[in-house]
């Protein structure tokens, strides 16, 4: 179930200091179908000081009202239905210029032949520190 509007834990505490400093309270969506992994990066990116919203399907996060608010979407490449890379043409059809930082588990190449040099792509499992890099990236 996305957290959406209503019912997502959205509060957004005091920053942490991860030797670089990120933007105030901006939108980032979570995509992923594994409930714990899109828990425990949304915690992780609430602890950034950023507001955070999960969602368990791409579908899900296309449905949302507040996608157009989303500052950069974290999205894993490999899900039932709609796979971040569809979401990915999705949206750039849409012409939308949301950021991507996409998380894999497969070939970063894969990823790379469908969406260019331009987004970044982590693969599984990955420092917290290099997501904290992508996202300061993205956002600037």
């Amino acid at each position: 179930m996305a957290q959406c509007a209503v019912g997502g834990d959205t509060r957004v505490p005091a920053p942490i200091r991860m030797g670089t400093t990120l933007p105030e309270a901006k939108l980032i969506s979570i995509v992923d179908d594994d409930a714990s992994v899109a828990k425990a990066m949304g915690s992780l990116v609430r602890s950034l000081g950023f507001e955070a919203l999960t969602f368990h399907s791409a579908e899900d996060f296309l449905r949302c009202p507040r996608r157009q608010e989303t500052a950069c979407i974290i999205c894993d490449v490999q899900m039932p239905g709609m796979s971040g890379l569809d979401l990915y043409e999705a949206l750039s059809a849409q012409g939308s210029r949301i950021p991507i930082i996409f998380i894999t588990a497969f070939s970063i190449d894969r990823v790379r032949l469908r969406t260019g040099s331009m987004v970044c792509v982590l693969h599984k499992p990955f420092q917290a520190s290099d997501l904290v890099t992508c996202l300061r990236d993205a956002i600037q």
